[in-house]
Formats: C-alpha cells, sequence, structure tokens
C-alpha cells in the first residue's frame, strides 16, 4: 500500500481542540467491521452494545506534564524540552521521579538555534545540560532538580497537548487530558479513546456483566509522527514501553478459550496485547489480529500509523468510508473528539 491509500478530506473546522463539558458526551460511529455497515448513536449507548461476558481491557497509563519550558543559560534564548523516557544506560524502571540529584532522560529539544552538547538550560526548579545528541531530534538530557524530577514535573511542567490542538494547556486540560482510571506515570499523550469513559460508564458495564483488565503502555510522541515516505514499510515508529499484568493474561486467554469477546479500548491496547502474543515461530501472508475482536477508538489523523492500524483490523475501505461519513455528519476529530465502536466478524 501507498501512503496516499491512507488519506481523506477533513476540514479544520472538525478538529476539536477543547473537550465537551461531560466526557461521555460524545458521538460514537458504530462500524462493522465485516460488512462495513455504519450507525450512528451516542457513547453513552456503548454499554449497550456489548454483551455479558465480554472482557474490556483498558491502558491505565498516567499523562505526565512532560513538556518543560526554558532558557539557554548562555543567551537566554528560549528553549522547549518533552521528556519522553529514562535513559536505559541510568534508569531501566520506567518509573518518572528520580533521585533529588542528576537524572539522565530522552527528549525531543526545540530552540531558535539548536541544542548541542553542553548546552545548560535554566528551568523552573532546577536545570538540566544536553549531554549529546542521538537523532531524529533525539536528545540524552541530564536533569537536576532542588527536590526530584517528578516534583520538577508537576510544579513547571505542562500537559503534552497534541500540535493539532494548537493551544497553551489549561487547567482543565491537567484533568481533561487524563482518562478517569489512569493510575501508573509514564505517558506524554493521552490514551484517548478511555477519555470518554467515567465511572458511570464503569457501573453500567459491570451491571451488564462485562468484564474489564487494565495493561499499561506508556504513549510516547512518536503516535504523532507523521508519515513522511510514500512507502511507508520505511516508516520508523519508535518503542514503547508496556506491561501486561498476570490477571490481565490469565483473563484474556480464558476469553480466548471460551469465545468470549476482547474489547480494547483504544490502539495502545491493541497494540500491547497484539504485540504480547507469544508466537514462537513466523507465519508468511499478512497479519492475523489474534487476541482483540473489537475496538473503541477516536478517529485519527490522515496518512497516519494509527489509521494504518486500524485499517489493518477493520479493512481500509470500511474505514475510509466510515471516515467520510464522519466528515459529512460532521463528527469532531481526533484526541478530544468523537469516537468510533468496531466490531463485528472478520474482515473480508
Amino acid at each position: 500500500m501507498a501512503l496516499s491509500d491512507y488519506d481523506f478530506d477533513l476540514p479544520d473546522t472538525l478538529i476539536a481542540r477543547a473537550p465537551l463539558e461531560r466526557r461521555d458526551a460524545s458521538r460514537l460511529l458504530v462500524l462493522d467491521r465485516a460488512s462495513g455497515a455504519i450507525a450512528h448513536r451516542t457513547f453513552r449507548d456503548w454499554p449497550g452494545l456489548l454483551r455479558a461476558g465480554d472482557l474490556v481491557v483498558l491502558n491505565d497509563t498516567r499523562v505526565v506534564p512532560a513538556r518543560l519550558l526554558g532558557r539557554k543559560q548562555a543567551s537566554g534564548g528560549r528553549v522547549e524540552l518533552l521528556l519522553v523516557r529514562p535513559d536505559a544506560e541510568v534508569d531501566t524502571t520506567g518509573a518518572l521521579a528520580g533521585p533529588a540529584d542528576a537524572v539522565d532522560w530522552v527528549c525531543l529539544g526545540q530552540a531558535s538555534k539548536g541544542l548541542r552538547a553542553g548546552t545548560v538550560v535554566e528551568l523552573d526548579g532546577g536545570s538540566a545540560t544536553v549531554l549529546e545528541a542521538l537523532g531524529e531530534g533525539e536528545l540524552r538530557v541530564r536533569f537536576e532538580a532542588a527536590t526530584s524530577i517528578g516534583e520538577l514535573l508537576e510544579h513547571a511542567g505542562r500537559v503534552p497537548l497534541p500540535p493539532y490542538v494548537d493551544r497553551e494547556p489549561t487547567p482543565e486540560d491537567r484533568i481533561r487530558y487524563q482518562t478517569v482510571y489512569a493510575r501508573i506515570d509514564g505517558s506524554v499523550a493521552a490514551p484517548t479513546a478511555g477519555l470518554h469513559l467515567t465511572r458511570e460508564t464503569f457501573a453500567e458495564l459491570e451491571a451488564r456483566g462485562v468484564e474489564r483488565r487494565f495493561v499499561t503502555l506508556d504513549v510516547g510522541p512518536g503516535t504523532f509522527l507523521p508519515v513522511r515516505s510514500e512507502d511507508e514499510s520505511s516508516h520508523r515508529i519508535h518503542s514503547e514501553r508496556y506491561d501486561v499484568p498476570a490477571e490481565t493474561a490469565v483473563a484474556v486467554n480464558g476469553a480466548r478459550r471460551e469465545g468470549r469477546r476482547v474489547v480494547a479500548v483504544g490502539t495502545t491496547v491493541v497494540r500491547t496485547l497484539e504485540s504480547a502474543v507469544d508466537r514462537g515461530s513466523v507465519r508468511a501472508g499478512p497479519y492475523s489480529f489474534q487476541m482483540v475482536d473489537a475496538l473503541l477508538t477516536n478517529f485519527h489523523l490522515p496518512r497516519s500509523t494509527l489509521l494504518m492500524l486500524v485499517s489493518a483490523f477493520a479493512g481500509r475501505e470500511n474505514v475510509l468510508a466510515a471516515y467520510r461519513a464522519a466528515v459529512s455528519e460532521r463528527y469532531r476529530f481526533f484526541s478530544y473528539g468523537d469516537a468510533t465502536f468496531i466490531a463485528g466478524g472478520a474482515v473480508r
């Protein structure tokens, strides 16, 4: 497939740049992945589309305020740093908070004249020194904080809203760009399908006999990285840390054995569950999804890896037809936008 095969026309006015007043007030486009049939619902209808015995799997990662603004110590030039992950050579735990002295992180950096090794950046409550450039915009940076890196981010960090939101974050974003079940620090982007769920949603799922379990995948900035090559197979996808707890593995395997549906809330859950399959051998041909039967997800950017993933799951023509219908019906797109629920039989 070519990159242009994953394109669609999207008016700028349909990009959601702020959340709705209520999380569950979003609209829901329902797509049958076998027939391509489309239905228009509201998100509050979603629990009623599930069955007793379904297993819903969610990503409990928590978005950290990982965007820091500072000034170059030497020139006073403005600098922006986005903490991506702890440097593996220093901290392999994946924990956000580090010791009180120095912690090395892989960051994305922006400055008017670039950032070279040795550059010192003054921050509100600490400082950062660029150790080396790693390529593709990544830097290894050492932080010095008065307390801990976690406290530095909570004090001075900003919510790393996606580029298409195109505004500075507000105090409301600290709450709304976070799922109500977020638990484990680590992401620089929200698992946005989960933004629609509320405590009332969970209560209704439980009342309907729907089981739920959690995985953790720390969403990285690569989720927004555009695919620039017309040959999408040459695009480099950044790695992400994930964890599947033992109880979740038992629940998923049990559902598969018993013929119950595994419903992924978000593409991050799909990536986690499908990556965690222990195959032990290589099979020729296109990828066949083994763990996930249904998917709740938001609308994704044209020409993006996430749109490609959803297309692999539900069929490219089905997905693009659904997106055209969503544009025609003026759905709200992307992180703070409306949702889709993809279920049904095998892709044809």
